[in-house]
């Protein structure tokens, strides 16, 4: 028996969001901007401002210049996330794993549903609906037997419903941009590509049905970029609640790339990450920090936590912050995420060690934090 796995999109989601709030940005030319600061950059816009001549990615600045008749808002996180907690709870009535992606984007997981979904096309048209229903916006699902294809169906096919059936995802790729597989965007393939002009998928396929010849062009990305290439996924759709972590995140109020400042922020989401690792009394054996640009683009790089002190954590993750910090742009959000939790076990010493002394600090701004507040003391 084949999987089944939909893909649902809601196209434009922040744009959607904002219009269901407000009726009167139906028809007006709308852009949604990841800041109000000059440099911030179109994540989202309506087709009267496309009309406009305005484009994704382009500047806050340069579109002010080129338009002033197209309505700026600035990116509203805690309006998409509520939304999105939302749809996901709505979604979930239809199967028990579903796999929430970036925002208006969700995976299901539809093995086993048979016996209470006899056609899977009226099952996506009857998703979308109850979408539209409660919420009114519009979404499309793409049906196939895995999460890469399914995806790309959503991302090209403007049918609300499109099913890619077991055998065809080869042909289904082969006339699309090769830009749509993700290999492709690592820069030694994005190099490769460019320079022999393997434009469509076809020319991919073509490609990587010879094995030597292909291992010479991708290296290491050869398998990855070979499985994609035929439609082949087998990553599983995985819901968040199987994953235990730690995640914090520090939203700065100005997009900034001050270095006191920036210390100043990992600081404060070391003081927030060993808070809670001293709570559980447990180490974290996997730890990714995560700096989130103004222009949207993210860097991360990971380590570990073998100690549960706010110093010991906060060399670690001024040390992953510095390596991933590899650009000169203004940052907005930095994000700590620990996970792979072991038990921390200490053996008491006759003699004082600095060690000691920090974790014993820890404690103490811990006592004082349970009983005022997080905020209560820096």
């Amino acid at each position: 028996m084949h999987r089944s796995v939909f893909h649902l999109r809601l196209k434009n989601f922040e744009l959607q969001a904002e219009r269901m709030m407000d009726t009167s940005l139906q028809t007006r030319a709308v852009a949604i901007v990841s800041s109000n600061r000059q440099d911030g950059t179109i994540v989202s816009l309506s087709n009267e401002a496309q009309e406009e001549g305005l484009y994704l990615g382009m500047s806050r600045s340069l579109a002010r210049q080129m338009n002033r008749r197209v309505l700026m808002l600035p990116y509203n996180h805690s309006l998409y996330s509520r939304l999105n907690r939302y749809l996901y709870s709505t979604v979930s009535s239809f199967t028990p794993v579903v796999e929430p992606g970036s925002f208006g984007q969700f995976y299901l997981d539809m093995n086993g549903m048979n016996s209470v979904y006899k056609n899977l096309q009226n099952t996506g048209t009857r998703l979308a609906r109850t979408i539209d229903e409660k919420t009114h916006l519009k979404g499309a699902v793409g049906i196939s037997t895995n999460k890469l294809v399914s995806t790309i169906s959503t991302s090209v096919i403007p049918e609300i419903v499109h099913e890619v059936f077991p055998g065809d995802e080869s042909s289904f790729l082969s006339p699309l941009d090769s830009w749509m597989l993700p290999t492709v965007q690592q820069p030694p393939v994005k190099k490769v590509i460019r320079f022999l002009f393997l434009n469509k998928i076809v020319h991919i396929q073509s490609v990587v049905r010879h094995e030597t010849d292909a291992q010479v062009l991708f290296g290491k990305f050869t398998k990855k970029i070979t499985l994609e290439a035929e439609g082949k996924d087998l990553s599983a759709v995985r819901p968040p609640q199987l994953k235990e972590h730690i995640t914090e995140q520090v939203v700065l109020p100005t997009d900034t790339n001050d270095k006191d400042e920036l210390r100043s922020a990992v600081m404060t989401l070391s003081g927030q990450v060993g808070f809670r690792l001293r709570k559980r009394r447990q180490i974290a054996k996997n730890v990714r920090m995560e700096i989130h640009y103004t222009d949207g683009i993210k860097r991360s790089k990971t380590g570990k936590l073998d100690a549960i002190d706010t110093t010991s954590i906060s060399k670690v993750l001024q040390q992953l912050f510095d390596r991933a910090n590899t650009r000169r742009n203004r940052i907005r959000t930095i994000l700590a995420d620990a996970s792979r939790f072991a038990y921390h076990t200490t053996q008491l010493d006759l003699f004082s060690h600095s060690d000691r002394k920090d974790i014993r600090l820890s404690h103490a701004i811990d006592t004082i934090r349970k009983k005022y507040g997080m905020k209560s003391i820096y």
